[in-house]
């Protein structure tokens, strides 16, 4: 891409200056330091509040010095992204060739939607980017130690935490209600995690039960720079949020002394969004993202909590199976990107197509109109986002989705079950019928429901929990 070059030719050096650390009684407030040479400065702010009560002067903590800066670090990627400088320098803090590898990898493979739709071909692992840290500490670890085998295993270290308390990161749809709930009925201690809360995530938490000092609000704040030069036309796209999430999670968890940080990634997350590539919408959501963040906590913020997602073994047929089962969140929540300003569901985009699909076979046809408001299966409009999900296009909507073929089981099921019940198929069941997929997928049969993956790190007794209430046999008419 001709801006891609141009940019970077224009402005060869980004520059990680630093943080500053405020505190008082109630909250720990970080400003992060920026700088694109000859282009502008930024300034972006983290606030954590604290918990009542709460003495300490987490400023002068070794481990939450290092969790700043390393949350800086996936921080700096929104405003790289502005004009993707050649050099990144790092002067914030001391990094070694193996987390330098660690870094680029992270920042090539997240960005690989933002590097796929901005028609960015030239950009490679190797030269899309050169980090270099002020005080470069060489090390004996070759980087296979970080990328792969550690010395000892994941479940040992989940086995070495007490159990003070889990935190759960929560984003207002249903995932992260269901690992709430699967919790919930183990009888653990939740505190629940949100980044700038909204609508659907503060009532997500009322609907789960949790008290005010249980709920750490956390407030993340873009610098309007960044804002203004996306609208000037300055490259702009999505970037690994989720990455975000992990490490202030871990340090909201090490303020309030808990042990664990459970998310709510499934399998699912781990398709490609388009086939036969490895651009995937939802890459700091899928297990490889999973396994090399607990390798880069094991090593270089020894300490933390135990990071890893309650549903990993799940598809998102099984979690919308057990969603539909947990009546008090139908009315609040959302996962709808289009109307998060407004808490509502927007009826016209790719993720309110997917949820209201995924949940039609295990609810009545009233009750899934009910949630959005509106019949989605009738609007025609909708033809083309059907058949991205489905795989009759290569490229799935860029939208946190499930995988194409649960999709295609859970359609299948709907157009079975209302079949059954003498309803007639509305305008995109009715279409979708006559593409062939429905007689594949019908002779392939359920092979969600007894679905799981074993790439996961849910330590026991919670993966016991997970197999008893979410997997079990086909579902049969």
């Amino acid at each position: 891409m001709e801006q891609y070059q141009r940019l970077r030719g224009q402005y060869p050096r980004f520059i990680y200056k630093g943080y500053d650390i405020e505190e008082d009684s109630c909250e720990l407030r970080i400003t992060y330091r920026f700088e694109i040479e000859g282009l502008s400065s930024f300034a972006p702010t983290w606030r954590f509040p604290k918990r009542n009560g709460d003495t300490a002067v987490w400023a002068q903590d070794g481990l939450i010095r290092d969790m700043v800066f390393s949350l800086g670090m996936v921080e700096l990627i929104s405003y790289w992204k502005i004009a993707c400088p050649p050099q990144v320098m790092v002067e914030a803090g001391v990094l070694n060739q193996d987390q330098v590898s660690w870094w680029k990898d992270l920042y090539y493979n997240g960005l690989g939607e933002f590097f796929y739709v901005n028609q960015i071909t030239e950009a490679d692992p190797d030269t899309f980017m050169d980090i270099v840290s002020n005080v470069q500490e060489e090390t004996s670890l070759k980087s296979a130690q970080v990328h792969g085998e550690l010395p000892r295993d994941f479940r040992e270290q989940a086995r070495s935490h007490r159990r003070k308390g889990v935190l759960v990161p929560i984003g207002g749809g249903k995932d992260s209600a269901v690992t709430l709930e699967l919790l919930r009925s183990a009888g653990e201690p939740l505190y629940g995690y949100i980044i700038n809360p909204r609508g659907a995530t503060i009532h997500t938490t009322r609907s789960a039960g949790l008290e005010e000092d249980r709920i750490i609000s956390v407030r993340r704040t873009l610098d309007p720079g960044m804002l203004e030069l996306n609208r000037q036309g300055y490259l702009n796209g999505h970037t690994p949020f989720s990455a975000l999430v992990a490490f202030s999670s871990i340090l909201a968890a090490r303020m309030y002394g808990l042990d664990w940080v459970a998310l709510s990634n499934e399998s699912s997350a781990n398709e490609s969004t388009v086939q036969g590539s490895t651009v995937n919408h939802q890459y700091s959501k899928s297990f490889k993202f999973e396994e090399d963040f607990h390798r880069y906590e094991m090593r270089y913020l020894p300490g933390s909590a135990y990071y890893f997602s309650m549903l990993r073994p799940l598809s998102e047929f099984q979690i919308a199976r057990y969603f539909a089962g947990q009546k008090q969140y139908h009315g609040i929540f959302r996962s709808c990107n289009a109307g998060s300003r407004t808490d509502s569901w927007c009826g016209r985009c790719p993720k309110c197509l997917f949820v209201y699909l995924i949940l039609s076979p295990f609810l009545s046809s009233q009750e899934v109109r009910e949630i959005f408001g509106k019949d989605m299966l009738e609007d025609g409009s909708m033809k083309t986002t059907l058949e991205q999900l489905v795989g009759i296009q290569e490229e799935k909507p860029f939208e946190c989705v499930g995988s194409r073929a649960e999709i295609n089981t859970a359609i299948v099921m709907t157009i079975d079950r209302m079949e059954r019940d003498g309803e007639d198929l509305p305008l995109l069941l009715s279409y979708y019928k006559g593409t062939g997929l429905y007689d594949r997928y019908k002779e392939e049969g359920d092979q969600y429901s007894s679905y799981y993956d074993g790439e996961n790190l849910v330590p026991e007794p919670w993966l016991s929990l997970v197999k008893e209430q979410c997997v079990s046999g086909p579902v049969t008419a």
